[in-house]
């Protein structure tokens, strides 16, 4: 019997500029390829939930309406293992999700994590959706860490930024991985986006707007004048970004995916939530692009069959 390849869909980490990934789920359900297995890292493991528990429409609806200044609102300083505590997210999202456990999701998904004291990567596929989603955003020094059980977990994409291996051991027989990140390095001529608001004028928001402020990268000087240095933000926003380039390149390498969807988002900063319009056109163009190489890859299997052993990349 010829059944259709089972596809997964590895969404990967990348703060804002995760809202792409709403895009590309638009662009593959419409094409047909809505995927059987969802896995995700960080802000990919966020959007993955909420598609899971079929409730994208809502997530996308609510990203779309937000602003600068709601999403300083949406984060409660808390200084002492990180920056943000986290809870206010985790109610909001508790209560528009109606708080699923994994086993209730209507469509298989997992997430990842890593164990802090021993740098562990960690699968998250059983209990409570939402608690595994915060341990998968975690981001070191921005969000504390969560304690589960007898442990501390942060953000998965300190070890699997696209987690296409969770979705081979889920059962995915395709696998299609997003990279958020791919062309953050040495990207020269990137500007500063804001919507307009600038920190002065969030005066409810108190310290925390003015250190997420931060975080948004300041201009780029003109060629041949002098370069001002970055601040401390700035720099450790950009060696994270390395990281994250550097680490998803290792694993790609041992790991690849059948297909690789790669949005163009290095004009969106870290911090930028409030520009999700632009990055969900920029994921349903990528995704775009790598349709016809689904249609190559998706076609039907002989029953415990495989795909040729071939990756494809666009």
């Amino acid at each position: 019997m010829a059944r259709r390849p089972r596809i997964g869909l590895a969404l990967g980490s990348g703060s804002a500029r995760g809202w792409s990934h709403i895009g590309v789920i638009r662009t593959l359900e419409q094409a047909g390829y809505a995927p059987d297995v969802v896995c995700g890292t960080s802000i990919g493991a966020l959007v993955g939930a909420i598609y899971a528990a079929g409730r994208l429409d809502w997530l996308e609806d609510w990203v779309r309406k937000l602003t600068w200044s709601g999403t300083v609102a949406m984060l409660d300083l808390k200084m002492g293992g990180g920056l943000i505590e986290g809870g206010k997210l985790l109610k909001f999202f508790r209560e528009h999700s109606q708080d699923p456990d994994f086993a209730d999701l209507p469509k298989a998904f997992g997430c990842v994590a890593t164990e802090l004291a021993t740098g562990r990567e960690v699968w998250l596929r059983e209990g409570p959706v939402i608690d595994a989603v915060r341990a998968s955003m975690a981001l070191p020094g921005l969000f504390t860490p969560t304690q589960q059980e007898d442990r501390l977990l942060v953000d998965g994409g300190l070890v699997n930024p696209i987690p296409v291996s969770l979705c081979r051991a889920m059962g995915a027989d395709l696998v299609i991985a997003v990279d958020l990140n791919w062309d953050l390095i040495g990207r020269r001529n990137r500007t500063a986006s804001t919507d307009g608001t600038s920190v002065a004028e969030l005066p409810k928001a108190g310290v925390l707007a003015t250190v997420l402020g931060k975080l948004r990268p300041a201009p780029r000087a003109p060629a041949g004048s002098g370069t001002e240095m970055p601040s401390l933000l700035d720099v450790l926003g950009t060696s994270l970004n390395i990281m994250q380039v550097r680490i998803t390149q290792s694993r790609m390498a041992g790991e690849p995916a059948d297909v690789m969807v790669r949005p163009r988002l290095s004009d969106i900063a870290a911090m930028d939530f409030h520009r999700a319009a632009a990055a969900i056109a920029e994921g349903e163009r990528a995704a775009q692009q790598v349709l016809p190489l689904l249609a190559d890859l998706a076609v039907p299997l002989r029953d415990g069959g495989s795909l040729p052993p071939v990756t494809v990349q666009g």
